[in-house]
């Protein structure tokens, strides 16, 4: 089991997991974060840091496309250990639906 970032977490980013992460294992991208599989050792600490619900088992119906997606951009995207500011706008978009389609950036 691995744990992962879905959509809810884009253009919130609130960073409230990556302080707990003892290893390290989040990738920042323009408007979301995601986790590294392989290097997630599933102690399960991020998921209730999370304000949004944004972080999930691996288990969860549902979760393939995330799993592909956290795979992906965890090898393109930089490697994040310290908490930032999300991004000031975060609150109106804390509920919306549909944001990958709407808003996911690969931040290529």
């Amino acid at each position: 089991m691995t744990y992962l970032v879905n959509e809810k977490c884009i253009k919130c980013k609130l960073m409230d997991c990556v302080e707990v992460c003892p290893v390290d294992c989040f990738y920042e991208g323009k408007n979301m974060l995601v986790i590294k599989p392989d290097e997630c050792i599933d102690c399960g600490v991020c998921e209730p840091e999370c304000p949004v619900d944004a972080i999930v088992p691996d288990t969860e119906d549902g979760t393939e496309k995330w799993l592909e997606i956290n795979k992906k951009y965890s090898e393109i995207w930089p490697n994040i250990s310290e908490k930032k500011d999300p991004p000031a706008d975060n609150e109106k978009f804390k509920d919306e639906k549909d944001k990958f389609k709407k808003y996911f950036d690969e931040n290529l």
